[in-house]
């Protein structure tokens, strides 16, 4: 079973932690931020709650950056104490860099809703190879659609499946030619003018909030943890001539293993579909 560093004592970071611990699927969970105090007492309520939801997955906190040393995944979510659940950009930077020097092997997963760019920059800066680091954050929002979609179609949004694509919130494209419920495409389930509307309110929805957020990333985790993943998870990764883009972070369909991501899946999109995606990846 693997360690899972997450760095940042946010509300964010400390969801992750816990469902990370009550999922039993990983070994250790080390909590890591400057404000120790918080860390720790974090961890400890989190370890607390053990015997209530039956697990026993060991939580620390700790208060150096090292700490991520010799970890199997670092998730990156948010300071204590700050004016945000995440981490900034230009502060989320820093983290990385220091990250990408302690630890050469561990896969990455920036976890926050605002997190794209810092993928985009990290592989940009050289400091990880794109298929070391990923963002969490289009499983959440593909959560959340599955969720409207559920409720429109009043069924399990377990029986729902679908993909996001491109840059959220403003250049998204979901493939609704490929959504189904239960092996039956969306659009054979609702007349144009529902699906209209259901689009419409897809792009209300960014961005998910802390529990989506938080479930996501512990998913992904425990996923690879578990050698599950390779079924695919709507992520964010730097494209490397995948869909005719280079160098730029994009929500996609991935598979992972255990050193990070081993492929980027091609979706499959009708004519007007493909035309939104190139526009929004040319925008």
């Amino acid at each position: 079973m693997l360690s899972v560093a997450v760095v940042g004592a946010s509300p964010l970071g400390g969801s992750i932690a816990h469902r990370l611990a009550a999922q039993s699927g990983v070994r250790e969970v080390r909590l890591i931020d400057s404000a120790v105090s918080v860390a720790e007492g974090t961890a400890l309520d989190i370890q607390q709650a053990g015997p209530v939801e039956q697990f026993d997955t060991a939580v620390i906190g700790k208060g150096n950056l090292h700490d991520v040393v010799g970890a199997n995944i670092v998730v990156l979510a948010g300071p204590a104490g700050g004016a945000t659940l995440e981490w900034s950009e230009e502060a989320g930077l820093e983290v990385l860099e220091q990250i990408a020097r302690l630890n050469h092997h561990a896969l990455v997963v920036c976890a926050g809703s605002t997190h794209r760019s810092l993928v985009e920059r990290t592989v940009a800066s050289r400091w990880m190879e794109r298929r070391r680091i990923i963002g969490s954050g289009p499983s959440a929002l593909a959560a959340a659609i599955r969720a409207i979609v559920a409720l429109e179609l009043r069924c399990s949004a377990g029986d729902v499946s679908l993909a996001v694509l491109g840059r959220p919130p403003q250049h998204l494209v979901v493939p609704w030619s490929e959504a189904s419920v239960r092996g039956v495409t969306v659009p054979r389930l609702l007349e144009p003018q529902r699906l209209a509307s259901l689009q419409r309110r897809v792009t209300l929805i960014w961005p998910p909030g802390p529990y989506a957020l938080a479930a996501a990333a512990a998913r992904v985790c425990n996923s690879v943890a578990n050698g599950t993943a390779d079924r695919g998870f709507p992520c964010y990764v730097v494209l490397e001539g995948e869909l005719g883009v280079r160098g730029t972070a994009v929500a996609v369909t991935v598979e992972l293993d255990a050193t990070g991501v081993s492929r980027v899946v091609e979706p499959a999109l009708s004519v007007r579909e493909r035309t939104q995606l190139e526009s929004a990846l040319q925008t």
